[in-house]
């Protein structure tokens, strides 16, 4: 195998035993990168000088009989918006293009003291506000499967990274499913953390020491035994809570398939799915069964499901609309004056959000809080919750206007590609873990996920299953042209 396509453990592995030098390892890694970012644009900030230091250094602590930790050596990528000292973190903005962060932010140096050798970072729409991946300080990044396909967003760059072999691990971000969704379009593994276990504060916004409700930052990777690792290395108590919290995740209550308790929900009544993506995770849910998962197709927690999207969706604008300039603020009034008035457009979902007061957001909590409740009573009877990530596979690039006007082709009809952030928020808008795992190709050929949905605090669950689909189904496959 390329070295390249291997997991960052056999990496790593491959270091420790002497198999192959950091520096011979980063230098294979740069040749993929020169080869393969040209088509794509995935990295699109990089610092192979001093990853080539670094790389150094890392073999000079190898001969002599030590590690720096479980990344020791192994070369990767980031996210943009996150800060990695003197280089750019814009999240596409170009007023940013010349800001430099004077310290990482507390998960890259997570990854540091892991022994990481991080070259480069990877390309984000801009606000990380968009499924697809463009900006104008950067340009659009495509995906390896098809350059004409988008990557998904916001961490586009970092999956189509991870695809093309750039990259073995990342570091991504997630509110509206910016892990899970390039991670299904691409054909890898992404984790949505529980909310609050990774830190996070001051991404994408410099020098602001918030944390943002709903938003998580996790990993990336080729394997879901990658995610485990890369997760168990940034995870963990962070800022004041240090001093006296710890964290320790459970493991799985099963061992073996037939202990999985699984609920399966392909379909929703807020979005329209696409009948090859339903198919082809019908397939997944189908062999799952098949080596003993017990399967329910009919099992949900108690809650309302359209009532759950409008509550998530008010509570994310909420959070994000506390970027916007505050001369911003006047157009998201007028919207939420027509949200009030029964308009219930995208525009007018965003301003009823965005404008909203503490009194209004304090009840959407409440019954935020409430169904969080009942998500922990579903999760005494089942393990998990398998459901789609997004309402198609990957579709083409599509530039023209904003976001809010977009669609996307659903069974030969367009549809609004906001309407797929239902299966963003089913589980995310309540804080839990979700990890995205390939599940084949569609009758088109295109990569898809499944999302696999896990209790609080359970994301050992969740990734632990996705380690299941990996070793039992096959998991992530080269795109044509990239072996």
């Amino acid at each position: 195998m390329d070295i390249t396509l291997a997991s960052a453990r056999e990496q790593a592995a491959a270091i420790h035993v002497g198999a192959i030098s950091a520096v011979e390892l980063l230098n294979a890694t740069i040749e993929r990168y020169e080869r393969f970012n040209p088509i794509i644009n995935a990295v699109v900030v990089e610092r192979i000088d001093a990853a080539r230091r670094r790389a150094a250094d890392a073999d000079a602590v190898t001969i002599a009989g030590e590690s720096w930790g479980p990344l020791h050596g192994v070369p990767m990528t980031i996210k943009e918006a996150w800060a990695w000292m003197d280089t750019p973190s814009t999240s596409g903005h170009p007023h940013l293009v010349d800001w430099r962060p004077e310290r990482n932010d507390e998960a890259v140096q997570r990854l540091l003291d892991a022994g990481a050798v991080i070259y480069g970072k990877t390309n984000l729409p801009v606000s990380m506000a968009d499924w697809q991946t463009f900006n104008p300080v950067y340009g659009t990044t495509s995906n390896p499967w098809n350059a004409d396909l988008i990557p998904g967003g916001s961490s586009g760059g970092a999956a189509a990274a991870l695809a093309s072999g750039m990259t073995a691990l990342e570091l991504g971000s997630d509110i509206g499913a910016s892990i899970r969704n390039p991670a299904h379009y691409c054909g890898v593994f992404g984790h949505k953390p529980t909310y609050g276990i990774v830190p996070i504060a001051g991404h994408g916004a410099p020098g602001d020491p918030t944390t943002l409700d709903i938003g998580v930052g996790g990993p990336m990777a080729r394997t879901a035994r990658d995610l485990r690792l890369g997760l168990d290395i940034v995870a963990g108590a962070h800022g004041l809570d240090a001093a006296g919290w710890r964290l320790d995740l459970p493991e799985p209550r099963w061992d073996r398939p037939e202990q999985i308790r699984a609920a399966v929900m392909l379909e929703s009544p807020c979005v329209e799915q696409d009948d090859e993506l339903t198919e082809q995770l019908a397939v997944t849910v189908e062999s799952l069964a098949a080596l003993g998962v017990q399967i329910d197709e009919t099992a949900r927690p108690e809650i309302d499901v359209e009532r759950s999207h409008e509550i998530y969706m008010t509570l994310l604008r909420a959070a994000t609309g506390t970027g916007y300039p505050e001369e911003a603020l006047a157009e998201h009034r007028a919207n939420a004056e027509r949200y009030v008035a029964g308009d219930r457009d995208y525009r007018a979902v965003m301003g009823r959000g965005t404008a909203i007061s503490h009194w209004e957001w304090a009840a959407f909590h409440r019954e935020r809080e409430h169904e969080r409740l009942a998500w922990a009573a579903f999760f005494e009877d089942y393990d998990l919750l398998l459901c789609p990530t997004a309402a198609s596979a990957a579709y083409p690039h599509d530039q023209e206007g904003e976001r809010p006007e977009r669609t996307i082709t659903v069974n030969g009809t367009q549809q609004p590609t906001t309407d797929q952030l239902f299966w963003a928020g089913w589980s995310c808008g309540v804080y839990l873990p979700g990890t995205v795992a390939p599940a084949g190709l569609t009758r088109s050929g295109l990569p898809c996920g499944l999302q696999i949905v896990a209790g609080h605090l359970q994301d050992h669950s969740s990734i632990g299953f996705a380690e299941f689909m990996d070793r039992e189904l096959g998991g992530y496959r080269t795109p044509p042209g990239y072996d």
